[in-house]
């Protein structure tokens, strides 16, 4: 961690909730900057949601899970082999497992059998080295960073570039999680409440795919919970028969009951082809905002019509992907490209209505 950075928590650590709503949040759709500038740094690292934050975002997203000690860090997955140095690290080469989570066998190194102190020690890394080569130039330079510093990052960008700063954390395998006795919601909310983030104006939203986990929320927090959905496949908790369900209308209503919004997979509000589902419009009827996941510029991800070339890690025209949703009506997005991101939702907010 930099001096810079150093500096810049220990202010922020200092600023309370008055202060930071001197910079309100925008009323346009919102930039969720999704694990941070994760197209442009190793993701889930400071320095990717730094670099977020430079580049305009408005929120920035940290998945979370669980140390052994009871700590709340920011990875993909609690499985860390491909998104650290930890299997060439010889002083852990006896941590490695074989685990069934949600139903799928992994072996790996899992966050919950390290401590906060261990896991410290290592080096994030790339997850995506065959589509994001540039990013690997920064493998074993940032450290897995706390929920806690994410705060205080966050915080201090409000200060520094008067805007608010938002953070949209995800629970990651709560039920997991809550069956080996490190339940996460708790925790959570005492770090938000820790923070002045206990309102239902704070510049935060909980996301989760699971059901009881969000409701177990509701009962601890007023900050908004969002309801993650999947194109296909259920909540890991049992809570649902499936997604698909969840996205009927009496299924929005259902979230609706405890939920401030829905974050769909982008295919279930339009189709790869361009067809627009009702689900905007099912949603915004029962009072739910809408944030599609995940909006990324390399080909592999991109619909055919918005590729350029053929390599599978070139960039195709995502700012074109986006105007589309914009289009339809979301009211915010999750983008490893927050700058295209901005620049997209800008470009739409200028364009005279019809």
């Amino acid at each position: 961690m930099t001096g810079m950075l150093r500096a810049a928590l220990a202010l922020a650590m200092i600023v309370t909730p008055a202060a930071a709503k001197e910079a309100p949040m925008s009323s346009k759709p919102i930039v969720i900057a999704h694990r941070g500038a994760s197209g442009e740094r190793p993701e889930h690292t400071l320095a990717a949601y730094s670099l977020a934050i430079e580049q305009g975002a408005d929120f920035i997203e940290p998945d979370l899970v669980m140390t052994r000690d009871g700590q709340l860090v920011a990875r993909h997955e609690n499985d860390i082999t491909g998104t650290t140095d930890v299997a060439s690290r010889k002083e852990f080469a006896d941590r490695k497992r074989k685990k069934v989570i949600d139903g799928v066998t992994y072996t790996g190194w899992f966050t919950e059998d390290f401590t906060l102190a261990e896991l410290k020690t290592l080096r994030a890394k790339e997850r995506l080295p065959l589509l994001r080569r540039g990013n690997t130039r920064y493998d074993g330079q940032f450290e897995v960073p706390t929920l806690r510093e994410i705060i205080a990052l966050a915080k201090a960008a409000s200060v520094k570039t008067g805007r608010m700063i938002g953070i949209y954390p995800e629970t990651k395998h709560p039920s997991y999680f809550a069956s080996i006795g490190l339940p996460m919601e708790a925790l959570l909310v005492a770090e938000l409440k820790a923070a002045g983030w206990d309102r239902a104006d704070a510049p935060v939203f909980i996301q989760s795919f699971e059901v009881n986990n969000l409701k177990a929320l509701k009962q601890l927090t007023k900050v908004r919970l969002i309801q993650l959905m999947a194109s296909d496949g259920a909540p890991a908790d049992g809570a649902q028969p499936s997604y698909a369900a969840m996205a009927t209308p009496d299924g929005l209503k259902a979230i609706a009951t405890y939920a401030a919004g829905v974050g769909p997979e982008k295919v279930m509000v339009i189709a790869n082809d361009g067809t627009v589902s009702p689900l905007i419009a099912d949603a915004h009827a029962v009072g739910l905002k809408v944030h599609p996941w995940t909006f990324r510029a390399e080909n592999f991800f991109l619909p055919s019509a918005f590729r350029k070339g053929i390599n599978p890690a070139g960039h195709g025209r995502l700012g074109e992907e986006i105007m589309r949703f914009l289009d339809a009506g979301v009211d915010g997005f999750f983008t490893d490209y927050a700058y295209l991101g901005v620049e997209a939702r800008d470009r739409h907010s200028r364009r005279p209505a019809e």
